[in-house]
Order: structure tokens, then sequence, then C-alpha cells
């Protein structure tokens, strides 16, 4: 197990530096309540809101505590975008250390509610519940190597019903200058600050929820970076050999149009049209993840160059060639996924599918962040409280992740166990008992833990070549 001692030392040396980038930015509060809390997160307890973690910091004076963590969440003003630059900044360099930055991941998550109260609750999308139901959903830009990713960048999503709310905003504290945005614009809006920041480009990997909104994709080209998006079955392009025809002639009387025309003789065709008519022999199958629990995965893929045509009504220039990737694994009536990408025309199949499936990389950093670091166990209402705790979740992930980085092979889940093992040797109140049935009952390496070493192996929720 890992030495108390030197965990404790990097533990205080990253807080500490979190709070002097918090201090920077015009924050007065105490480093101890930034300390209790970050810790409150990574230990091995049940709920991980506000009430708990402030009862464990100092159970001899509860109310007092209560009382700090309250006002240090939901009341100080200070910064979450410069918590996480000084996350970014311990971070990052640690995480590189185990390969060179591969992608940039969008993806957004959703928090079920049973209330109407809390700052962006509306009836939306849930994933979690694969359906239209009550939730928050925040969006979120990772950076990400074959080994290891990190959140970098979030918000709160505000649906247009709450945006337009003046009352509602008032009571939860939605800053003034927060706007309707889609999800895609805020996902446009945070690359293009970490870009500014200095961040070196990579790839963006992202769902169809994104793929399908060309203006993401035009912006994410002027910005200079490249991306493999998830695209819907009935999206359209312009299959090889086809094109859009040019712009009418002007008119004798009136302006020119620059929009280009549909060949009536050729028009574009959906992808699930293009996938259907393929012939057998395109289609290849690859076995796109060796190490697997269950063994290798393998699927069907087929890959051609087109032109986009699901914005053909307002485009005035021949859209560029990009990759169609399309997936159709054995046994299945109709193919599964589709991609567009923008990597280099020489780019092989194999490294395409490997950037399609590095996205799911993604889903490893919620179910750790959601199930062990209490990234969902927030009951505060407000715009700030939320935000303030999404950052510190993510901030403790952030040094899970390096202390994985430090072990070889990294394996995230030993490196909480460690982490947990170290914080509970230094603080025995953090070694209680915990309900059954909590969210963090079992540590991984219980028998009945399915996230237990063993039973995932490295990174089995995302799978990539090798």
């Amino acid at each position: 197990m890992v030495q108390a001692e030197g965990f404790s030392d990097r533990f205080k040396e990253y807080i500490d530096r979190l709070a002097n980038e918090l201090h920077r930015a015009d924050w007065c509060g105490r480093d101890e309540v930034l300390l209790g809390y970050c810790r409150g997160l990574l230990i091995p307890n049940g709920r991980k809101s506000m009430e708990p973690i402030a009862v464990r910091m100092d159970p001899g004076h509860a109310q007092a505590s209560r009382e700090a963590v309250q006002q240090f969440i939901t009341d100080s003003k200070w910064s979450h975008e410069a918590l996480l630059r000084g996350v970014r900044e311990y971070a990052l360099p640690i995480l590189l250390r185990t390969g060179p930055m591969e992608a940039w991941i969008v993806d957004d998550t959703a928090f079920p509610k049973s209330g109407k109260h809390s700052v962006g609750v509306a009836r939306q999308y849930c994933g979690l519940k694969g359906k239209q139901d009550n939730c928050q959903d925040a969006v979120s830009v990772s950076v990400a190597n074959q080994e290891t990713s990190l959140p970098c960048a979030f918000r709160l999503y505000l649906p247009e019903s709450w945006a337009k709310d003046a009352v509602a905003r008032k009571k939860v504290g939605v800053p003034e200058e927060i706007r309707f945005q889609t999800k895609w614009e805020m996902a446009l809006g945070m690359i293009e600050g970490l870009r500014k920041e200095g961040m070196a480009p990579a790839p963006v990997l992202a769902d169809a929820g994104y793929g399908n909104a060309s203006e993401f994709c035009e912006g994410l080209t002027r910005l200079g970076m490249t991306y493999v998006a998830g695209i819907q079955s009935n999206t359209t392009v312009w299959a090889p050999g086809t094109r859009p025809l040019p712009p009418k002639p002007k008119p004798a009387r009136g302006a020119r149009s620059h929009r280009l025309q549909v060949d009536p003789d050729h028009p574009p065709k959906t992808v699930k049209e293009i996938a259907l008519s393929r012939r057998p022999e395109t289609w290849k199958e690859i076995t796109w993840w060796e190490e697997g629990s269950k063994g290798p995965l393998t699927s069907r893929f087929t890959i051609l160059r087109v032109r986009s045509a699901h914005r053909t009504q307002r485009q005035t220039r021949v859209p560029s060639l990009e990759w169609l990737l399309i997936e159709w694994p054995k046994g299945e009536a109709e193919p599964t996924h589709y991609w567009l990408s923008t990597l280099p025309a020489t780019t092989p199949l194999q490294e395409l599918i490997r950037m399609a499936k590095l996205r799911w990389r993604i889903e490893r950093d919620y179910q750790v962040l959601k199930d062990q670091l209490g990234l969902d166990h927030f009951e505060g209402r407000t715009w700030r409280g939320f935000h303030h705790h999404f950052s510190l979740a993510i901030a403790a992930y952030a040094f899970l992740t390096a202390e994985e980085a430090r072990l070889f092979p990294p394996t995230i889940w030993e490196a909480l166990q460690r982490i947990q093992f170290a914080l509970s040797r230094s603080h025995p109140w953090a070694a209680s008992p915990r309900p059954r049935g909590s969210p963090c009952a079992e540590l991984p390496g219980d028998p009945s833990n399915p996230h237990r070493p063993g039973s995932h192996r490295r990174d089995d929720p995302v799978p990539l070549l090798r």
C-alpha cells in the first residue's frame, strides 16, 4: 500500500496549489475547509453532500463545521474556473507522462431530480434513464490519451425556460451574463476558451448530439480542430462521385444567389442508405479491443469519403471531403453507429475506429466521479453551489488520476484503494462504517463490487485498439 506520509505530502501540496489559485482570484476563505471537503470526497463514505462531509470534518463541532461548509459551497464567491485552472496546471503534466494528448472529448451528463426548484431542473432527455425525465444536465470537455483522461471544463446547461424566467434565476443565483445556449454552443465556447489558454489542439470526439449540429463542426474547423463526431442514421451526405451543383446564374433582376443547388439526378443520400448499399466485400471485421473482461471486442466497419449535405440549403461552397465511418455488427439487422471525421485522408481504418471508440473513455470518468466521488450527491439548489461542488469533485478526480499515473501499470481502481487506505490511516474517522447499499458502500476489491480490479480490466468501459 501507498505510504501515508508520501501521500499526505502530495495531497497537501495539491490543496495548497488550489488554495493559492483561489486566493489569486480574490477568495478570502479558509484553506482547511477546501482541504476537508476534497478529503471528504475521496474517503469511502456513503453520501458526499455538504451535511455528511461537514460532520466528518469535525465531529466534535458539527454545527460550526456545517456553517463553514455551507458558506464555502453556497455563499462564497470563489471562482470554479480558477479552481479548474489550478487542477489542470497540477494534473495534466503528470497525466501526460503516460502518453501525449490524443483527443478532446465533449459530452454531457444528467442528474435526475425529484423536485423542480434546483437550478436548471427541467423535463429533458436523461441519459441515465434513456428517456425524457426531470433532471439537470451539465456539459463537459475532457482531454484524453491512451491511458487516462481528465475533465477540464464544464458548465450546467440552463434550459430556455429557466433562462427566460427572471424570478427563478434570481432565487438560485444565476449570473446575469448567463443566457440560453444550446449544448453545442456551450461546448464550442469551452473549447475556444481552453485553446486561448494555450492547451494543445487534438481531434475532438463527440456523440451525435453534437455531430449533427453542423455549426458545431464548422466552429471546430474554424478553430483548426479536427473531429470524429457521431451522427444519426438520417444524416445526409453526397456519396462518392457526387456533389452539389453551382449556384444559379444571376437573374436579369434581383440579387445573385450564392447557395449551392441539389443535383436532381444525383441527390444526397442518408448515411443509412449508403450503408445498406455497400457491397459485402467493403465491410472489414476488426477487433478493436483485445483485453475486455468478456474477451476481444470485434465488429464490422466500412469507410468512404463523402461530402456533408445536411446543411445544403445554406451552403455557398462545395463542402470538403470527410471520412464516413459506419459500424454494422454481425447479427444486427442494420448498422448501429455512424461517424463523420475530418482526420487526414491518409488515416487508416483502424485509427479511425480507435479514435471513434476513444470517446467512451468519458464514461469511465463519469462512473468514478458519480459512484466514488459524489459528483451527483449535491443537494443544494443554487447555481454557485452546483458549480462549486462539481469543480471540487473534478479536483478530487484529478488527484486520483494523478496518483493513478504514478503507478505502473496505471489502474484507477487500485489508485482509489490506496488513497482511501492512506486517508483512513491518517484520519481514523474516515474509516467509520458505511451503510450497506450506499453508492460507495463497497470498496474496489470487494468481491461484490463490480468495479473491483479483475471484474473490469483496465479501462474496460473504454476499449481501445492496441
